[in-house]
């Protein structure tokens, strides 16, 4: 079903951490708190977009009068435990550092709007598994800089979040946040606090564990500090950029990529499912009398087969060729890999990056599964042995990756 409805906005607001002396104390009229080598590779990348939607069976007058102040107040309690997100990310003129700038004046942008949409079909087509428009979703993601000019300091806002109102059927919480300032483990940490406080914002006894902001836990044994720094450093003082360009810093990508004709929809796999995929690679194996992949667990068999569907089917199209490489990009979880102890409170990044390349053809056969969980479960592994293994090159292998990949969280 098609939808033509528009959004409507009918509030911008202004969320801060409220002023108190309670436990954690906020921070210092300013402060600064640096980027360690674990965010410098995300300065390169676009601001993650995420949308959570929630059934609500009341108008928006209700939801406005009753349900947003509530929201309001626990955001703001939330933000007081997690203050970098209110915080800045400050992009001085090289040679100086990027880093974030807090201060009591900080805060996040709120938008509220409301749905045209004259009944609940609407809420039910964007939350249902079918395939939906892509363009769909974009009025439900919040506006976020992403890019900055001028000579002095230069700084953009880490996260924004938008709550859209549909009337009678539920509501969509929408952010965008720049992933230098954190990593999913820390957004999901953000998120369930959230919740807990909007349930209880009188109990903050219910929150198990306040983030630590301790940059010093990230040891930098091998440099990388300094090689993203340069990297960084390069794609913006670049001799080829005219004036204008000199003067702007932009974080991500600034191709606008082309959405129309594109399509999302949710698979899912349940655990029968998941075992008849993992017998199906062992029988392989073993007719053949290959050895069995390293590593079969529930999530490389899920990126196996959609990766192998995926490449299957721009294959049919007459899209790539059998020789072609196909990357298949992930990120690992760094605090259980390391071999130095990260408390998993930790606010900030602590991931890897892992990348697995095979030739199209292969993946595209009868043994394609085969194929695709062996590259993705020996990268898994190299990364479980050696984390830091070729992190040197974590930037420009993933600007590669952009030729053809398949890039997910882990």
């Amino acid at each position: 079903m098609a939808i033509h409805s528009t959004i409507k906005v009918l509030e911008h607001c202004k969320i801060s951490p409220p002023p108190t002396t309670s436990s954690p104390p906020p921070p210092p009229l300013t402060t600064s708190i640096p980027l360690t080598f674990f965010d410098l590779p995300w300065l390169f990348f676009s601001p993650n977009q995420t949308l959570f939607f929630y059934e609500y069976h009341h108008s928006t007058s209700h939801f406005l009068s009753k349900s947003l102040p509530t929201l309001k107040n626990s955001l703001s309690l939330t933000l007081q435990l997690f203050f970098p997100f209110s915080a800045n990310l400050s992009l001085p003129p090289k040679p100086h550092k990027p880093h974030f700038t807090c201060s009591q004046n900080d805060y996040v942008s709120l938008t509220v709007a409301e749905s045209s949409a004259a009944d609940d079909g609407e809420f039910h087509t964007l939350t249902q598994y079918h395939p939906r428009s892509v363009s769909e979703f974009h009025p439900l993601v919040p506006e976020l800089k992403t890019s900055v000019s001028g000579h002095d300091q230069r700084d953009l806002p880490l996260l924004s979040v938008q709550v859209t109102i549909f009337s009678g059927s539920g509501f969509c919480l929408g952010f965008a946040y720049h992933h230098v300032a954190a990593d999913g483990r820390t957004f999901d940490n953000f998120i369930k606090t959230w919740s807990s406080l909007c349930r209880d914002s009188d109990n903050s006894l219910l929150i198990k564990t306040l983030p630590t902001f301790d940059r010093t836990v990230i040891v930098d044994r091998d440099g990388l500090e300094e090689i993203f720094l340069k990297q960084w450093f390069q794609r913006n003082c670049k001799s080829s950029f005219s004036v204008e360009e000199k003067e702007k810093l932009t974080i991500g990508s600034e191709t606008e990529t082309e959405f129309s004709g594109m399509v999302r929809a949710t698979f899912v796999f349940d655990l029968t499912q998941m075992d008849r995929i993992k017998k199906w690679i062992v029988t392989q194996c073993l007719k053949k009398n290959q050895a069995l992949p390293v590593h079969l667990s529930p999530y490389v068999l899920t990126c196996s087969f959609v990766w192998v569907c995926l490449v299957r089917t721009f294959f049919q199209n007459g899209n790539y060729f059998g020789k072609d490489p196909s990357c298949f990009g992930f990120n690992a979880g760094g605090i259980n890999r390391l071999d130095y102890p990260v408390p998993a409170s930790y606010f900030g990044n602590c991931i890897g990056f892992g990348r697995s390349v095979v030739v199209m053809e292969e993946l595209v056969g009868e043994d394609g599964m085969v194929v695709a969980a062996n590259a993705i479960g020996n990268t898994v592994k190299g990364l479980d042995k050696a984390l830091f293994d070729g992190a040197e090159k974590w930037v420009s292998d993933w600007e590669f990756n952009n030729f053809l990949s398949i890039k997910i969280g882990k």
